[in-house]
């Protein structure tokens, strides 16, 4: 029997390392590199054979042209908002990862897209974290077709992929990856070299097989995926499911897809009988009250291919200690204090002895820069409780040196908020419709001093 071969390999980027040391030279980390055993390699099944454990099965040189793509069409999973954030459906021989905080509902959209697809497909619904009555129970209790859904308890994942090889499932679903394990990995389940190998060898069993393989994952508590960064990288897409637990909305964002945009946001609702998709997003953010308060207003952002309206609020008051507060829900905090830096500089306004506080309305994470003057614009409105109209809505990106600079897409958005009932825009200059939008007045502006004047 030959040595055992052992590696060192960081836990948050998955670099690996010939003995241990106390911090990851390439992500900067501490007490993140672990030991563990390398397996022996083992490819993954193939159908049609049960010879893919002895050796890899002999590839073929082709040139792309060659590649026949008429196979491969994507299929719906059975709802729009799942659809969009996955690129337009699933490919099949994709791998693609959904995790979420505990509670979000992974388990149960899934669940729900698995009976769904039965109807028309082979599917096999694995779990390794319920047992099968449990998952039949909550079936039940969404009221979902469950007669042809098939279902199997297993956590050995060589086990699972021979049978699916009987099975021939069109779609798997993993739940979840963490309780995976493989016999020839000397660690215990939700390890690093566990996760990692599990990941790899249900990836290859996807391409090899044509199936399309989705695993549900757990986070930290900072929110990011929990396992070896190189999970992320073997998948083809990465999928978190948002919202907070005094919400009853979820979001779905897409942190990364080979066969779509990025950062696509899908958009549901948590009700007695499951996850229900909202086809309107913009309405649901836009719940304000009657009456316009200072600090608050609309702004269009982009998220993925579509945009989307929502408010933001801001409150500045006088603040009693020696450092004033900073305080951001939704917006990057860093890019506020730039904000307040331009405002000084370009708009004259002082607010160093002042409590800044931000707030993006539902619960959004907006990271674009086209949301920059909309917040420069609320923080103005607060500071001098002057309310701003409540049919109007800004967007823009302001410059360090006070000019304000174009968004992507900007026709797109204003569209969007004419649909919504808006009559008011206020867009950068380079984002000036040439022809004219119904019922709505649009001021291009093209410097701070100027979007502040037209503001107020």
């Amino acid at each position: 029997m030959g040595k055992k071969k052992t590696a060192f390999v960081c836990s948050d980027c998955g670099a690996e390392f010939a003995r241990w040391q106390g911090q990851c030279s390439e992500c900067k980390a501490w007490n993140t590199i672990t030991e563990f055993r390398v397996p022996s390699v083992k490819a993954a099944p193939r159908a049609g054979t049960m010879a893919g454990y002895a050796g890899v099965v002999e590839a073929k040189v082709q040139t792309l042209d060659e590649v026949n793509l008429e196979s491969l069409p994507r299929f719906s999973t059975g709802f729009k908002e799942f659809d969009r954030v996955l690129g337009g459906g699933v490919v099949p021989g994709s791998a693609i990862l959904i995790g979420g905080e505990p509670g979000a509902g992974k388990s149960t959209l899934l669940l729900q897209t698995m009976c769904l697809l039965a109807e028309s497909m082979p599917t096999l619904y694995v779990t390794g974290e319920e047992s099968l009555q449990q998952v039949a129970m909550r079936a039940k209790r969404l009221g979902l077709p469950t007669n042809k859904l098939r279902t199997l308890a297993e956590t050995n994942v060589e086990s699972i992929c021979q049978l699916a090889l009987r099975e021939k499932p069109a779609i798997m679903v993993i739940d979840s990856i963490q309780v995976m394990h493989m016999s020839d990995v000397q660690s215990a389940p939700g390890s690093v070299s566990q996760v990692r190998e599990s990941a790899a060898y249900l990836t290859r069993f996807a391409k090899q097989n044509q199936v399309a393989i989705i695993m549900v994952g757990h986070v930290t508590k900072d929110g990011s995926l929990a396992g070896p960064k190189v999970l992320e990288h073997c998948i083809d897409c990465s999928i978190l499911l948002e919202g907070s637990s005094d919400s009853r909305f979820r979001t779905l964002r897409g942190n990364k897809n080979r066969f779509g945009a990025v950062n696509e946001l899908g958009v549901f609702a948590m009700t007695g009988q499951g996850l229900k998709e909202v086809s309107n997003p913009s309405a649901i953010f836009l719940n304000r009250g009657e009456e316009q308060t200072p600090g608050s207003l609309v702004m269009v952002i982009w998220e993925g291919t579509r945009p989307l309206l929502v408010e933001v609020q801001a409150l500045v008051d006088y603040s009693q200690l020696a450092n004033p507060r900073r305080v951001t829900v939704g917006l990057e905090q860093n890019r506020l204090a730039m904000l307040l830096a331009v405002l000084h500089r370009h708009g004259g306004l002082q607010v160093a002895d002042q409590d800044v506080f931000v707030n993006v309305v539902g619960g959004v994470k907006v990271s674009e820069t086209s949301a920059d003057l909309a917040l420069i614009a609320a923080l103005v409105s607060s500071f001098k409780n002057h309310a701003l109209e409540r049919q109007m809505v800004v967007f823009g990106e302001v410059g360090l040196g006070g000019e304000i600079r174009p968004v992507p897409s900007g026709q797109e958005r204003l569209r969007e908020a004419a649909k919504h009932g808006f009559k008011r825009a206020i867009v950068p200059i380079a984002n000036k419709p040439k022809d004219a939008i119904e019922g709505m007045e649009v001021v291009a502006v093209a410097s701070l001093s100027d979007a502040l004047e037209a503001l107020f």
